[in-house]
């Protein structure tokens, strides 16, 4: 698994909140950037002033036909379970979050990952070397 937080290089603190007047908020980068850029969800939770009923936030995003397609990711309820943690549920731009039903406020947390790539040519040398076959161990059968 792939360290998110303070300590991952490239992360950045990620929140946003749904409310009856604002539904939906969509995560998008630069499509000139040229990094790799990964959201990684932590936590969402029912925030101060929250009314008891059913909160169904959906993730909204694209298939591999690029097809849109919403899942719900959480189904809070403030007497019940008003908090749930999604362990860095990674996702990638652009995605938006929906408050499908109930009115929040629904607070979303966790890390956006940046990752610049470099423009490093690889040199392509699929043979080992002689030297280095001589170093591998012998391969031994399995005692039984």
């Amino acid at each position: 698994m792939e360290p998110y937080g303070p300590a991952c290089p490239g992360s950045v603190l990620f929140g946003c909140e749904l409310t009856a007047s604002t539904k939906s908020y969509t995560f998008q980068v630069d499509e000139e950037d040229n990094s790799d850029h990964i959201l990684a969800l932590s936590v969402v939770c029912l925030t101060d002033g929250a009314k008891d009923e059913c909160n169904v936030v959906e993730v909204v995003g694209r298939n591999h036909e690029n097809q849109e397609i919403a899942v719900p990711v959480a189904n809070l309820k403030l007497s019940c379970q008003p908090l749930l943690s999604l362990d860095n549920f990674k996702l990638q731009p652009p995605v938006t979050f929906r408050l499908a039903a109930g009115s929040g406020p629904v607070h979303l947390a966790g890390w956006h990952r940046i990752m610049h790539r470099e423009d490093v040519s690889f040199e392509e040398d699929d043979d080992l070397s002689e030297e280095d076959e001589e170093d591998l161990p012998p391969i031994m059968p399995a005692k039984k």
